[in-house]
């Protein structure tokens, strides 16, 4: 086994059985082949096969399994070991288990690390690790977790405000307002900390000077004022914030309030804007699905996906799913048919395949087997997937399968999935130890260029 092997087959889920079918081979009862492979270099294999020994009390068995994979020097068979060992108990193994990988600097075992060590009681020798990557934005972040158990908050709020006074302007634009702020995300920091300390206002005025305000979703100034419950703040905030993250805050805290309906006025308010649909219609039919309206989330999707633009196949599939869920297939075919009408006739194969499992479930699954195979794209790799699905709910699983195996390279995580319900194991395994032979890319940069089309 190489390192940099199995690390790209993890990353990439390639030429390996992959997390999820070797979860399918356990509840089948195939433990002996999840075992075998676990020998043969399969990381998934094994890290599952350690875990489920550990289950059973085999600790030292399990241990053994990760052996021949942590002496490459790989860093995640080390970390999968460390996380058994602190899981069974057994911390201070896990930790000196870790610490030579942390040495050597790389901030993501760093991170683990540190975080290993505060949950143990050490957190004053994690703060001490970690002080000197402050400005590192996700060195940071584990900083001020760590500094709330060791008890040190203040001296890692004054290591963020001195980050924060040694910003520069981000350019020579008298004009530009943007800050070179390292790390990027100290604001944010350091108002997590004010939080913890009791110093809410001058927390929220960190956060108004913030430069990127929505992350992942979630708008942290929006959610802290929820926390607080600061709701007339919060409502003012909704008007000015573009992306609809602080409408979302406004109507959770209300609908968690029992005010269904001044949840549901946060959204429609907020879907008045010119963006506004767009940001907060998912989320305004979610929330009358929650509360039994389906009619009326039906409805809204529906102006979603008749706006201008809207008809995006991720906004009709939605609708059709939503339709789908409250008994209202018919409808949704019919959806389909009059988007079909409007383009002459013509239906991409991104909403054939919206078309294909309603059609299934309004007991017209050979009709759908048979307009998949008749469509332009139903020969081609990713309509197989499709298709097979279709066959395999017919009972018609051989069928399938030869149809991914037009396709073995593209499909074959669901390929293998097939025959490993039919029982064919060696072949399942086969298909993804597959990895086919690419010809080398061309070097772009290689070539001469021109600016004259064809580019």
């Amino acid at each position: 086994m190489d390192a940099a092997d199995l690390d790209y087959r993890a990353r990439t889920l390639s030429g390996c059985i992959p997390a999820s079918l070797v979860t399918r081979l356990l509840e089948l009862g195939h433990e002996r082949e999840v075992e075998f492979q676990a020998g043969r270099g399969e990381w998934f294999c094994a890290l599952e096969w350690a875990r489920l020994l550990g289950d059973r009390r085999q600790y030292e068995q399990a241990l053994d399994v990760l052996n021949p994979y942590i002496a490459t020097g790989w860093w995640r068979a080390a970390q999968a070991r460390a996380e058994l060992l602190k899981d069974w108990g057994r911390a201070q193994e896990a930790i000196e288990l870790s610490r030579p990988y942390a040495q050597a600097g790389d901030r993501l075992v760093l991170e683990f690390f540190a975080r290993l060590l505060a949950r143990h009681g050490r957190a004053a020798e994690a703060l001490a690790l970690l002080r000197p990557g402050v400005d590192d934005w996700f060195i940071a972040r584990a900083l001020v977790d760590v500094a709330e158990a060791a008890g040190q908050d203040e001296e890692v709020a004054a290591l963020l405000e001195t980050r924060i006074e040694a910003a520069v302007p981000a350019c020579d634009d008298p004009d530009c307002h943007r800050l070179r702020l390292e790390p990027s995300n100290a604001f944010d920091l350091l108002a997590t900390v004010r939080e913890r300390q009791g110093c809410v206002d001058e927390a929220i005025a960190l956060l108004r000077r913030r430069e990127i305000t929505s992350l992942n979703g979630r708008d942290a100034l929006a959610d802290l004022l929820a926390r607080h419950g600061r709701i007339e703040e919060l409502r003012a905030y909704t008007d000015s914030e573009y992306h609809g993250h602080a409408a979302q805050s406004l109507a959770e805290v209300l609908e968690a309030r029992g005010d269904e309906e001044g949840a549901i006025a946060v959204y429609r308010t907020f879907a008045e804007k010119p963006h506004g649909m767009g940001s907060v219609g998912h989320l305004l039919a979610q929330l009358l699905v929650r509360h039994g309206r389906s009619n009326e989330a039906i409805a809204v999707v529906r102006a979603l996906a008749d706006s201008s633009g809207g008809t995006e196949d991720c906004v009709v599939d939605a609708l059709c799913t939503l339709h789908a869920e409250h008994g209202r297939a018919q409808e949704a075919l019919a959806y389909l048919d009059a988007l079909k009408e409007r383009r002459d006739g013509e239906e991409e194969w991104d909403f054939l395949q919206i078309r294909l499992p309603l059609m299934a479930g309004c007991g017209l699954l050979d009709e759908a087997i048979e307009q998949a195979r008749a469509h332009p794209e139903g020969g081609t790799w990713y309509a197989a997937w499709s298709l097979s699905d279709l066959l395999a709910e017919a009972g018609r699983t051989e069928e399938a399968v030869a149809v991914l195996e037009q396709h073995p390279a593209s499909n074959s995580p669901v390929l293998a999935h097939r025959l490993i319900d039919l029982g064919r194991i060696n072949d399942a395994v086969r298909v993804l130890q597959n990895r086919p032979s690419a010809e080398p890319a061309d070097d772009p940069w290689a070539r001469t260029y021109s600016n004259e089309p064809p580019f």
